[in-house]
């Protein structure tokens, strides 16, 4: 196996998503040469999943300075920094521009599969920390390759591997069988099918966070609408509600963020979710549909 010389291999870095792509910005900045990886066939892909949703930061809290200097030598045009972009904003107007100016340094339609140290494996492992980084990958047509890296960054994310609906970390029974009633993305309710599915039913939501209160708030602007009679939702909570469950509201450090809290409060309060609390998933059934 030829292995170049350490010192002239370049990082690689997991992901060509907000994480990775400033993690490659800094690198160049010192002068370390990054390789980006990125399964999508686009800068940001994750992100662009959800770019229906607006973030609670700004523009000035999601652009890193270092990332910025790189693309202010392109002549590119920093957004409004006290604004308000959705994901999609967010990768149209950053995410693909920063990894433009990376150029070659950024590979799409590039999935690691594997990532072990050079000659080494579960049983050799002398003087394993002095030996390169083999990097497997798989293209987008099915063609394979091994590069090799002088460390390797993660930023992968978590946005392929969500929670589950279950406690313990782990899948309720039955929850893969029901992956068809089951999202772990917030709807995008502009979206006529999408609106279609979720108008008039119920709907559970699971969790405490960002993504449940704003599905909460958009289950509820449903539910005020003409075409969204009938829509509610059931939101279940692990804990209690108390002071803290809906942050920090009008005191929050984001004063968005602490608007979608109080979004959420205000659909539980106008009887447009009712409230389940002490409650574990431990198995979901699916029930025919009625004709």
């Amino acid at each position: 196996m030829n292995v170049p010389a350490t010192p002239e291999l370049p990082v690689a870095v997991i992901g060509a998503g907000p994480s990775g792509l400033a993690a490659a910005a800094h690198l160049l900045d010192q002068g370390i040469e990054p390789l980006v990886l990125e399964a999508g066939r686009q800068a940001g892909a994750a992100v662009r999943e959800w770019a229906h949703v607006r973030l609670f930061s700004t523009w000035g809290e999601v652009i890193d300075p270092v990332a910025e200097k790189l693309l202010a030598s392109t002549g590119w045009t920093r957004p409004d920094p006290d604004t308000y972009p959705s994901g999609g904003d967010w990768a149209e107007q950053y995410l693909q521009p920063l990894a433009d100016t990376l150029g070659h340094r950024v590979r799409l339609g590039t999935t690691v599969t594997g990532v072990s140290r050079t000659g080494r494996d579960r049983i050799v492992d002398a003087d394993r920390e002095q030996q390169p980084f083999v990097v497997h990958l798989t293209h987008a047509d099915g063609r394979e390759e091994r590069i090799f890296a002088h460390s390797v960054i993660d930023a992968s994310g978590t946005w392929a591997t969500p929670s589950p609906a279950g406690g313990s970390g782990l899948a309720a029974l039955g929850e893969h069988a029901a992956s068809d009633r089951i999202t772990y993305r917030v709807p995008n309710l502009k979206n006529p099918a999408t609106r279609a599915r979720y108008a008039g039913r119920r709907t559970a939501v699971i969790g405490s966070g960002a993504s449940a209160f704003t599905a909460l708030a958009y289950l509820a602007d449903l539910a005020k609408s003409k075409d969204g009679t009938g829509t509610k939702g059931v939101w279940i909570l692990r804990r209690g509600i108390s002071g803290s469950t809906f942050g920090g509201g009008e005191a929050d450090q984001l004063p968005a963020r602490g608007a979608l809290g109080l979004a959420a409060k205000a659909a539980v309060d106008e009887g447009h979710a009712d409230a389940v609390t002490g409650f574990r998933t431990e198995r979901s059934n699916a029930t025919p549909t009625a004709a």
